[in-house]
């Protein structure tokens, strides 16, 4: 395994200094090290990954100096469009070098979210013209080779990440909050509030995994719920699509700060057809907490405000059972659509366990219980 230290040490040596992107669990480590190490506006963990892939490029614009993107490999989604229509050397020919963990490798047991887009990401890279090389031991020749192409080409060049690439490394600048209440308390505090016909939608990560255990220990069904567990930041966009179509049922998004961030467009689309039947619950914990605990923006925005500011009826904030609970009850007199922010801490059980249904179980059931 590369030891973090080192492939930072190497890339700064390289006056590669400038770092966005999101996090990714098969990158954690290093990421954890980067958030130590380099100052705050040396290393900007984005909205998402195109947002990564502009900064890279205003990095470059204004220095000359190459900048490193960190994501996921399901954030290639996100980068595609700057990627071809800004960084791409037919158009603005800017050098950027991509880290992207490669969940769902083929034959490498993962999630099933992670399976497409496992098998595709080097056809995809090769697809875009953007030459990689899967990271190694000897990753000092990687990321020379790297550099060069990037100096003589003026484009983009990928590194791919398997998993266990890197040694374990433990976030030490963690920024920990002081919220007592655990985000897994406040779903089963919410959800034992709600009627028998509302609908739920919940976004991807620990939240669906503790709502599908919160049903499993009290003998529930799981048709009410659907497990966004891909495409995160738009679970909202899913839930408006079916409050849009079922009006006379109230249709709860389970939200997170990272998630809303990320596609925090969506917001002003649901403010404006406003769906009566519309009720948005943020759990923020103000850190991406599924894949290391790397902070989120949502320390230095109003969450409440902006959903007001998009067309939303109102906007709470809550930070105990009893907050949850008042504000629930009053929610549900209202026409939304309305928000609830959650303040919850940081961190889920150990031994959290997975949906044991596949998304299309899932989904199938869902669908069923839509229709009553």
């Amino acid at each position: 395994m590369i030891n973090c230290k080192a492939f930072y040490d190497f890339l700064i040596k390289n006056e590669i200094y400038f770092f966005s992107g999101v996090p990714d669990s098969l990158l954690k480590d290093f990421c954890a090290y980067v958030t130590d190490n380099a100052a705050k506006e040396k290393n900007i963990i984005a909205a998402n990954e195109g947002n990564a892939i502009a900064l890279a490029s205003g990095h470059y614009l204004a220095t000359r100096k190459i900048g490193m993107v960190y994501m996921q490999n399901s954030g290639l989604g996100n980068a595609v469009n700057p990627l071809t229509s800004l960084a791409d050397g037919d158009v603005y020919s800017i050098p950027i070098l991509l880290l992207i963990g490669w969940r769902g490798e083929p034959n490498v047991k993962d999630e099933p979210q992670h399976v497409k887009m496992g098998k595709v990401t080097l056809k995809m890279l090769e697809t875009l013209g953007i030459p990689y090389k899967i990271l190694n031991g000897n990753f000092e020749e990687t990321i020379k080779n790297a550099i060069i192409h990037m100096e003589n080409k003026k484009s983009p060049y990928a590194i791919v990440v398997k998993k266990n690439a890197f040694d374990k490394y433990e976030l030490k600048n963690k920024e920990n909050n002081n919220y007592g209440l655990k985000r897994e308390e406040a779903i089963e505090t919410i959800v034992r509030l709600l009627n028998n016909d509302d609908i739920i939608i919940s976004t991807t990560g620990h939240t669906s995994r503790e709502l599908f255990e919160l049903r499993e220990a009290s003998s529930q069904g799981h048709e009410k719920d659907f497990l966004t567990v891909g495409c995160m930041g738009h679970s909202s966009s899913i839930a408006l699509g079916i409050a849009l179509e079922k009006p006379n049922r109230n249709v709860y998004c389970f939200d997170g700060d990272g998630a809303l961030i990320m596609h925090m467009g969506a917001l002003s689309v649901i403010g404006q057809l406003k769906p009566k039947n519309f009720r948005h619950i943020v759990f923020n914990n103000f850190a991406h907490d599924s894949v290391g605990g790397q902070p989120t923006a949502a320390d230095n925005i109003n969450i409440p405000a902006i959903a007001k500011a998009n067309g939303y009826n109102a906007a709470f904030s809550a930070e105990t059972k009893e907050d949850i609970i008042n504000t629930i009850k009053k929610m549900k007199k209202m026409d939304g659509p309305v928000l609830l922010e959650v303040k919850v801490s940081k961190g889920a059980r150990k031994d959290l366990g997975r949906p044991t249904k596949t998304p299309i179980e899932n989904k199938e059931d869902f669908m069923e219980f839509l229709r009553g």
